[in-house]
């Protein structure tokens, strides 16, 4: 953990970290139990899969560029919000979202979860992992549960 006082670069990652998760550029800013924070990447027409944090609220604050999250797995009736510079974006605990950038331009943002939990440990698993079998399973282990893409989902 990285609890302690101190300031972490606008260009650096705790201890230089820096992950490649599902195409987009994760690096840790904060990891505390009670937090853990990090800067993204996300290159133009990728996307994160619905998934489900079922121990943690999760946000993202946006920098530069537009995403849309998508809610309403769990009805079926699945909304598109879209985002923008300034905006921050509400995943609470439990509630299913996809993560989409549709806008042909990459976008930066800073996302965060409280409270901590295993996501840390599962970012490093996850480092340049390809295979969608092994990101579910390995997810899993880690409190995040993956729900099938859909068929629009680039």
């Amino acid at each position: 953990m990285y609890n302690g006082e101190g300031v972490t670069g606008s260009a650096e990652g705790l201890d230089g970290t820096a992950w490649n998760v599902v195409g987009h550029i994760y690096t840790p800013k904060l990891w505390s139990d009670n937090a853990f924070i990090w800067h993204a990447l996300i290159p133009a027409e990728t996307f994160v899969p619905p998934h489900v944090h079922p121990t943690q609220d999760e946000w993202i604050y946006m920098l530069e560029g537009e995403l849309e999250v998508e809610f309403g797995f769990e009805t079926g009736n699945v909304t598109a919000n879209k985002a923008g510079p300034g905006d921050t974006v509400r995943m609470p605990m439990g509630v299913a979202h996809g993560i989409f950038n549709r806008s042909g331009k990459e976008a930066k943002c800073v996302f965060g979860v409280s409270p901590s939990r295993k996501l840390f440990e599962l970012f490093g698993e996850l480092d340049g992992v390809t295979d969608p079998a092994e990101l579910v399973r390995l997810s899993a282990l880690r409190e995040v549960d993956f729900l099938p893409p859909p068929p629009d989902a680039g």
